[in-house]
């Protein structure tokens, strides 16, 4: 997630003056938080599938290549 799009999805959300300027540290830090935690709860998602034809060598890399956005 970008800064501009955390400002977009801020100024969606209400928040006024949302711009890229100082300030708006923990605005950033929370939506980084915010989408750490979803990357999570859907590598999870892709770990725990009990599908037949989604076996483990497909299962594991799809988490790892989840949780590898927030590396990015």
């Amino acid at each position: 997630m970008t800064q501009d799009e955390i400002i977009e999805m801020a100024r969606l959300a209400g928040v006024r003056d949302a711009h890229g300027e100082s300030g708006y540290e923990p605005l950033w830090a929370f939506a980084k938080l915010i989408a750490q935690c979803e990357r999570e709860a859907c590598a999870n998602i892709c770990e725990t599938l009990e599908l037949p034809e989604w076996p483990d060598k497909v299962r594991q890399p799809l988490a790892l290549a989840i949780r590898a956005r927030g590396q990015a």
